[in-house]
């Protein structure tokens, strides 16, 4: 495994990269996720109101998914992140009281979400402020965009429980922000920063892996199945970043032929 003290890759090579990203996550996991929010939504008001309030509903968040860059619907969320630390330290019983099952999911999934919004801000601003010495414009480029798209996940995921009359989330997960406030006060380098963000992508692609087996709804494990592998192209860019083999590997670099699932929440 290569351990390199700066990004040594191609930045023009990276901007490919995170322009294939952005590409096929507008053409083909943006819709999917529309969808299986909708669907989630179709299933709730099938059980318990009109096919009329569905319509309403279900087109007003489709409007909220095609916003540009982040959703809209969660502007709340994900404008708010900056301070979702503070909300973090409350005592908060989590998952919140009162939700169970794939709504469950859908909260302990908006949390990780929050987190890796959080953590790209932070590291930007970090950047912006020179405290990370010299950031390719790639790295920014690509760091902008992931924080994008982790936005619309939690907008997802809100939705999903807006929709069921609960609550947005609103924080980052109460067990990880602490531990990740402490790596982050460790980065002193672009590599730092990439090595967390990594592992805050393993964590959440993981979590999702394990959860479409608890997830009782085609629904859910379709909005589910939508996002992980955004999270997935995340960590192989990451991977580029950081000079290592771009896929599933052990911590000594071996590859692997499936993905680990020890880092799930």
């Amino acid at each position: 495994m290569n351990n390199p003290s700066a990004f040594s890759g191609s930045e023009r090579e990276l901007l490919a990269m995170t322009a294939d990203l952005d590409e096929m996550n507008n053409d083909i996991a943006v819709p999917a996720m529309r969808d299986g929010v909708a669907a989630m939504i179709e299933g709730l008001h099938e059980r318990s109101a009109s096919r009329r309030s569905f319509l309403t509903g279900a087109g007003a968040l489709a409007a909220t998914l095609v916003g540009a860059g982040a959703l809209p619907g969660v502007a709340g969320a994900a404008t708010r992140v900056a301070s979702a630390t503070a909300h973090a330290r409350e005592p908060l019983a989590f998952p919140p009281k009162g939700l169970s099952g794939d709504l469950a999911v859908a909260a302990v999934a908006a949390s990780l979400e929050n987190l890796a919004v959080f953590a790209y801000s932070a590291g930007l601003s970090a950047a912006s402020a020179g405290k990370l010495g010299s950031v390719p414009a790639a790295v920014a480029t690509f760091a902008t965009t992931a924080r994008a798209q982790h936005r619309q996940h939690a907008a997802a995921w809100n939705g999903v429980l807006r929709a069921h009359g609960k609550a947005a989330v609103r924080v980052t997960n109460p067990t990880l922000t602490k531990v990740v406030e402490a790596d982050f006060a460790k980065v002193k380098t672009v590599v730092d920063l990439a090595n967390l963000a990594l592992t805050l992508e393993t964590i959440a692609a993981e979590t999702y892996q394990v959860e479409v087996s608890h997830l009782s709804s085609a629904a859910a494990i379709g909005l589910s199945a939508s996002i992980q592998p955004v999270e997935m192209q995340h960590i192989a860019i990451l991977y580029y970043v950081l000079g290592e083999y771009p896929g599933a590997q052990s911590a000594g670099g071996q590859p692997l032929a499936f993905s680990s699932t020890a880092k799930a929440v």
